[in-house]
């Protein structure tokens, strides 16, 4: 097994071809072809599906390729602190739920390899699907929250698929609206309040249970309620429909823009679900790459954290240092 044979199995399952990940190695396809058959013989086992429509994992493959592009990383970053020339693009990739102080940090990471090439992804996508992509390490890092309702189901699936919660801070929840809804100019606002109002909830899909919704106080019984799949049609809905979301209370004006405020959702003394843990996943046993661990340092900067201890920070609005707020 060589870091080479590595480097095209990684290629492959990311390109779903043979010949897109020939091109893109600058290789003969015959040549690819042939040293994935020599891999797969010393490993023995099949490591691809191959048929006409392209290639997908077998089983032993899915497998076999966190702990590829673990070994690939891991290679990578020992080169770069030794001024080893690779001729590789930087690479990384982070699933979120969807956090504009996220989007945020890649923004900021991003900005650093201005003069260098790169392939990156940002994945705003569904709560079991940052789990899965940071399981198979598709994402490197994946960007979630706990609160004491999805605590314990969460929990379970992160133990299962062998990933590790990192906590970032401490949140009370907010009510996330357009600057122009009628109860804008409150200082708090309770859930009897939002009675009348549409709530905005990004969909999860038909298989997901309460657990998966991104948004806190997922039980409660809302008269009115709206599923979207982007953040865009967030926003629109809040202007068009007075719509509201329930949220971190962190927002990104700059991104955002300042037409949105977050103000604090009023908890029900009986209510437990009203404070929610922001935090980021990692597979087991791995550590951070160069960039990764930058990206993290970014989201900790935005977020006004200074320094790791035991107990992560709270945001509050006078000491969350960016007092930015949004979902």
């Amino acid at each position: 097994m060589t870091l080479q044979q590595i480097n095209f199995v990684v290629a492959i399952s990311e390109t779903g071809s043979m010949s897109k990940a020939a091109e893109r190695l600058y290789l003969s396809q015959p040549t690819l072809t042939s040293s994935v058959h020599d891999l797969e013989e010393e490993l023995g086992f099949q490591i691809f599906n191959r048929s006409r429509k392209g290639v997908t994992l077998t089983a032993e493959g899915t497998e076999f390729l966190p702990y590829a592009r673990q070994l690939l990383g891991q290679y990578t970053d020992l080169a770069e602190r030794y001024g080893l020339s690779l001729n590789r693009k930087w690479e990384f990739a982070v699933s979120t739920q969807h956090y504009s102080f996220a989007v945020k940090a890649f923004v900021e990471l991003t900005k650093q390899f201005d003069d260098a090439e790169y392939q990156m992804a940002l994945r705003e996508t569904k709560t079991l699907d940052v789990i899965k992509d940071v399981s198979c390490l598709r994402s490197e890092i994946g960007i979630l929250y706990l609160d004491e309702y999805n605590r314990k189901a969460i929990e379970k699936l992160l133990r299962d698929n062998e990933l590790d919660f990192h906590s970032l801070i401490l949140c009370d929840a907010y009510v996330y609206l357009w600057k122009g809804h009628p109860l804008a100019d409150k200082s708090s606002i309770s859930f009897e309040e939002l009675t009348p109002y549409p709530c905005i909830s990004f969909e999860q899909g038909a298989q997901s249970s309460f657990y998966m919704a991104e948004e806190i106080l997922s039980t409660n019984e809302y008269s009115r309620i709206i599923k979207v799949c982007d953040r865009a049609t967030v926003l629109n809905l809040m202007v068009g429909l007075n719509g509201y979301t329930l949220c971190s209370g962190i927002i990104c004006e700059e991104l955002n823009g300042d037409d949105f405020i977050a103000i604090p959702y009023q908890s029900d003394q009986d209510d437990p679900y009203g404070h929610m843990e922001v935090g980021y996943l990692t597979r087991k046993n791995t550590t951070l790459s160069k960039l990764g661990t930058q990206y993290i340092r970014e989201i900790k900067r935005y977020l006004g954290i200074e320094a790791v201890s035991d107990d992560p920070p709270t945001a509050t609005p006078a000491s969350n240092a960016p007092k930015k707020r949004t979902p």
